[in-house]
C-alpha cells in the first residue's frame, strides 16, 4: 500500500467516524409510533394511539378545556377507550415524582393501582424521566362511558417537559381490550418536547 492510498482510506475513515458522531450529537430523540397508530402532537408532548383499532382524534370543540389532546374509540354510542393529554394540570410540579403524585390524585376513587415505575421516554434529554402508573377501576356508565361495573385499565404517564410544564397522558380502555404489549407500545410513544 502506497503512502498515497494510505491517507485516502485514513480520511475516509475519519469522514465515517465524523459523520457517526455527528448524527449521535445535539439531537433528540423521537420515539416510535406503531405502524396503524396515529398520533396526537402538542406543544409540550406527542403520543401514539391505536387508531388501526378504531381511536380517532376528538375536536377541540368537543374535549374538555383540561385536555390539550384526545382520541377516543366509540361504540354504540359508548366511549370504551380514551388517550388523553393534559398539559400545566398541577402547580408546584418541578419533578416526575411530583407530576405523578398530582395526576395519580386524577385517577379517581375506588380505582386500584397495580403497579408504579420510573420510565425515561423519548425527547429532549432534560425531560425525560418520567413516571408510569397502571391501574384498573370500575366504570360508572355515566357520560356515554361502559355500562355501570364494566372494569376498565388505565395507564397514565407524567412529567416535566423541557419548560418545567406539567404533563400527563392517560389511556383508559375497557379491560383486555388493549393488550399488555399495547399498553407498552402507548408508553414506548411518548415523546417529550
Amino acid at each position: 500500500m502506497t503512502l498515497t492510498n494510505s491517507r485516502a482510506l485514513g480520511a475516509a475513515a475519519a469522514a465515517v467516524f465524523g459523520l457517526t458522531l455527528l448524527s449521535g450529537c445535539g439531537g433528540e430523540d423521537t420515539a416510535t409510533v406503531p405502524d396503524g397508530w396515529g398520533t396526537l402532537d402538542t406543544k409540550s408532548v406527542s403520543v401514539g394511539y391505536p387508531k388501526d383499532q378504531g381511536y380517532a382524534p376528538q375536536p377541540a370543540s368537543e374535549r374538555s378545556e383540561a385536555n390539550a389532546a384526545v382520541a377516543l374509540k366509540e361504540e354504540k354510542g359508548l366511549r370504551t377507550g380514551m388517550v388523553s393529554v393534559q398539559l400545566d394540570f398541577a402547580t408546584g410540579v418541578g419533578d416526575a415524582g411530583e407530576a405523578a403524585a398530582a395526576a395519580g390524585a386524577g385517577i379517581g376513587l375506588g380505582a386500584t393501582r397495580q403497579e408504579t415505575e420510573d420510565v425515561r421516554l423519548a425527547g429532549e434529554e432534560s425531560a425525560r424521566e418520567a413516571r408510569r402508573i397502571d391501574y384498573e377501576f370500575t366504570s360508572t356508565g355515566e357520560e356515554s362511558t361502559p355500562v355501570k361495573g364494566t372494569r376498565m385499565t388505565g395507564v397514565v404517564v407524567a412529567g416535566v417537559d423541557s419548560k418545567d410544564v406539567p404533563f400527563a397522558i392517560r389511556v383508559n380502555a375497557v379491560k383486555g381490550a388493549l393488550s399488555p404489549a399495547d399498553l407498552d407500545a402507548f408508553v414506548a410513544s411518548i415523546t417529550v418536547k
